[in-house]
């Protein structure tokens, strides 16, 4: 079975729950971008946003805003190659939808926070924005979000929480229940079918 983050799902959430439209050919402002992001997507975070339009709208912009391809083939790490193309695909449908389904259900517990960005560097061929969440109650969370620039847009690419990587928790939970099932990479499918109530394609 699957644990859940809650605040790195949170985080995603966050992230997913609004869009900017950068001007042509030209990335905007990594800080201005966050800020945007954060800010207007804790608005939409409070309980009384219906949950079946809180997946919609988290499904919709989890494409938009993220690189799905690509979390999804780093979070399947090295068993990415034991599967056939058809596998391929079927896991990357698979990982947005348990993505979504999880994720989504952590939304209303973060309305009514507040959310401020607190520093930028570069990494690699990363852009790292700090951020931090404060919440009416308990410690702030710190969150940082990595960004690239694809094609004069930025795509996030991780979220950090408290220091610690979404993508690479869920990395090494989808190894866990591969080594759980014989090292077997298609056991995986079954699980996340199972997550999702969803019958296997025959």
């Amino acid at each position: 079975m699957f644990r859940h983050f809650p605040p790195i799902g949170a985080a995603v959430a966050i992230a997913a729950l609004i869009t900017l439209t950068p001007p042509a050919g030209a990335a905007p402002d990594p800080r201005a971008f966050v800020d945007q992001l954060g800010t207007q997507g804790i608005e939409m975070l409070g309980p009384q946003v219906p949950p079946a339009q809180r997946v919609a709208r988290f499904r919709q912009l989890f494409q938009a805003d993220f690189d799905v391809d690509g979390i999804g083939r780093f979070v399947i790490g090295r068993y990415w190659r034991d599967f056939t193309p058809a596998q391929q695909q079927q896991f990357l449908r698979l990982f947005q939808a348990y993505t979504v389904q999880a994720y989504s259900k952590q939304l209303s517990q973060y309305g009514g926070a507040q959310f401020r960005v607190t520093g930028m560097r570069p990494l690699g061929g990363e852009v790292v924005v700090n951020s931090e969440v404060i919440r009416p109650s308990g410690p702030p969370v710190r969150i940082d979000w990595h960004l690239i620039d694809v094609g004069g847009e930025y795509k996030i690419e991780d979220v950090d929480v408290d220091r610690v990587s979404m993508i690479a928790s869920q990395r090494d939970e989808f190894a866990r229940i591969i080594e759980n099932n014989s090292g077997q990479p298609a056991a995986l499918l079954a699980v996340l079918r199972q997550q999702l109530n969803e019958r296997p394609a025959t």
